[in-house]
């Protein structure tokens, strides 16, 4: 019993140390400064392309000359209209129609990036291989177009979700699986699969893209389940050669038990003679009689 728990718990420890990444787990902190810093950045130059704008309409924008490759859009929406009838193909995103808004603005403005060549350098996730850029929907109150610096709106997809189109998306290494990847946010990081049309899906706001595992990541992975597997049944093994010999053993005390037994039933009895005070074993007369070798006699 000993043995096997020391197995159990050798098993779980390397289970451990070689255990693949899950879903939502979360960006580092400096990651996260860096792109809620782009964030407002991006909603400064989106809101500055919305010059006498009409409602419904997408203007592109001009990111900072320092990102150069990062494209941004904006869009004004009435509330009213957004959740009644949504938006069909702003840029690489369908809204669908039902999504609510809060808090609660009459006007909205949806900001859209494509992050381009700049996408693991905010978004980095170790492990894995972008095969398409960061593309990002984020929700502003659309009241005042001057305002910088300001807070997303929470928006839901109260029925259908929110589809996203990956167009622009590279090939996945052979025996790979793409995986839709969203950083929503507060740092979290959540995988789901990936749609026919490359298509990705989600309820809320944020930035998306698609990845896979990185080929050493993968190589490296495949090598520590080897391992495990190996330990495992290693393991597996050694406590089935220590029952086997246990069991071996057991059979072989009961049959020598079982042989003395026998030997003894077939036994002659030896009867009882008195000697003085003391009653002992004495034997019967013996069968052959002592005789000399030869007739010679001194």
């Amino acid at each position: 019993m000993g043995l096997l728990i020391q197995s159990i718990s050798t098993i779980f420890l390397w289970l451990s140390l070689f255990g693949m990444p899950l879903s939502g787990s979360a960006q580092n902190p400096g990651n996260l400064i860096g792109a809620r810093t782009l964030d407002a950045v991006l909603q400064e130059h989106g809101f500055g392309a919305l010059v006498r704008p009409k409602t419904g309409i997408s203007y592109d924008g001009t990111a900072p000359s320092n990102l150069t490759g990062v494209k941004i859009s904006a869009l004004r929406l009435r509330s009213g209209s957004l959740k009644a009838r949504g938006v069909s193909h702003y840029k690489e995103f369908d809204i669908p129609k039902g999504v609510i808004v809060a808090p609660y603005s009459p006007r909205l403005v949806f900001v859209y990036q494509n992050l381009g060549n700049w996408s693991d350098a905010y978004y980095p996730l170790p492990g894995f291989t972008y095969l398409a850029p960061i593309l990002g929907l984020l929700a502003y109150n659309g009241s005042n177009l001057s305002a910088t610096s300001l807070p997303e709106l929470n928006i839901m997809a109260s029925q259908d979700p929110i589809s996203i189109s990956f167009s622009d998306m590279g090939g996945a290494p052979s025996e790979s699986t793409p995986k839709c990847v969203w950083f929503n946010l507060h740092g979290s990081v959540n995988f789901s699969s990936l749609l026919l049309g490359n298509k990705c899906n989600t309820t809320q706001q944020g930035h998306f893209s698609v990845v896979v595992v990185a080929v050493s990541e993968k190589r490296k992975s495949k090598k520590n389940w080897i391992i495990v597997g190996s330990v495992v049944g290693g393991l597996l093994l050694l406590s089935l050669l220590a029952v086997l010999a246990l069991w071996t053993k057991k059979q072989w005390y009961k049959r020598r038990i079982l042989d003395m037994e026998r030997a003894s039933d077939a036994g002659e009895a030896l009867s009882m003679t008195t000697i003085g005070d003391i009653r002992t074993p004495s034997a019967n007369g013996t069968r052959t009689q002592p005789a000399l070798e030869h007739d010679y006699v001194p």
